[in-house]
């Protein structure tokens, strides 16, 4: 019997989970850390990965230490500490900055489908990752990445486009990552054995 299913995600232990959508096929390493986000269909993140005020899309693969959307301080006030947000924490008459954690939470970053983040890869908020990209590991990305395009590096710069433009342009006009489950499994043979150009010259 397969080990994921469409019913519910697996959530390894020690993960903590705040006003979050998991897709189906999903599955939270151990000690992640996710808040605010939407996990889309098939995406996994792996140990210790902290996912907040992100849409992750469709078959992501997210390595662990990764960090996405990493919450930002005040820097245009009169201190960066949390006691002036976070004032309930530190005083019984106050409350927390609603209007803080709101802004936070509208920086959104976007992880397109079909994409992979190395080990320790960081993606700023309002970033977004085109689908099929590759971020490598220990990577930090402040600026949107182009579909199947390979970044690295700190900040992360371009390295090469995984394919053509003609094979990409071709490749998110199929998006096969909106198909059926069955169909995905129709189809496992030709991922396996097949280069980009070839699946894309059988089913495009």
């Amino acid at each position: 019997m397969a080990r994921l299913s469409a019913d519910a995600p697996i959530i390894h232990p020690d993960c903590s989970v705040t006003h979050a959508q998991f897709g189906r096929y999903v599955e939270i390493g151990q000690g992640s850390r996710i808040a605010y986000s939407e996990i889309g269909d098939y995406s996994y993140c792996d140990r210790f990965a902290d996912i907040a005020n992100t849409t992750v899309g469709k078959f992501a693969n997210i390595a662990a230490f990764v960090r996405i959307g990493a919450t930002d301080h005040p820097m245009d006030k009169a201190s960066l500490h949390h006691f002036h947000y976070r004032s309930a924490d530190y005083f019984d008459d106050a409350a927390d900055d609603a209007d803080w954690f709101a802004h936070r939470r509208s920086r959104r970053t976007v992880i397109g489908h079909d994409t992979w983040l190395g080990h320790g890869a960081q993606v700023r908020p309002e970033v977004t990752i085109g689908h099929g990209a590759v971020v490598a590991g220990g990577a930090i990305v402040t600026k949107d990445v182009a579909p199947y395009m390979i970044v690295a590096g700190i900040p992360a710069v371009p390295l090469r486009a995984r394919f053509s433009d003609n094979i990409a342009t071709r490749m998110l006009d199929l998006a096969w990552w909106d198909w059926p489950h069955d169909r995905l499994r129709a189809a496992l043979d030709d991922f396996r054995r097949l280069s980009a150009e070839d699946f894309l010259d059988r089913y495009a």
